[in-house]
């Protein structure tokens, strides 16, 4: 168990910290942390999602040293499918559209599913989104 202090952070490798910063920033208004740097973005690059989580964006070979030289997957490939549950079908609606308006994919447009309206969409490097609304009852 975690303690009410812990922070969580979420590491996910990139190719292109700009590209990767604004679209997190413009399509999940995601919430900036750190003081940016000449280049106007902060070192390291992370994200605030809650009181507890960080997500961090980490080059690609950066995150393999930090992994011991560990190969990552190739690009294409799916580790893992991150998630996130919104209030209604307007609000996955909504986030697709700034997903696709960021200049990334939609891979399964919304629709409804048994568990709830759902999309699934790439971020610039291919990590996995699903985005959810539980059905209504």
């Amino acid at each position: 168990m975690t303690s009410s202090t812990a922070t969580i952070t979420l590491s996910l490798p990139i190719t292109d910290r700009a590209r990767a910063m604004a679209f997190y920033r413009d399509a999940f208004a995601f919430h900036l942390v750190g003081t940016l740097e000449e280049d106007g973005i902060p070192e390291p690059l992370q994200f605030r999602l809650d009181s507890q989580t960080l997500l961090a964006l980490i080059p690609a070979d950066g995150l393999g040293w930090v992994l011991g030289d560990r190969p990552l997957a190739p690009p294409g490939v799916s580790e893992c499918l991150l998630g996130m549950t919104l209030a209604t079908e307007a609000e996955v609606n909504n986030l697709v559209e700034r997903v696709r308006h960021a200049g990334s994919d939609v891979i399964t447009a919304p629709r409804t599913e048994f568990w709830g309206y759902t999309a699934l969409c790439l971020d610039p490097d291919g990590h996995a989104w699903q985005l959810t609304a539980s059905p209504t009852t």
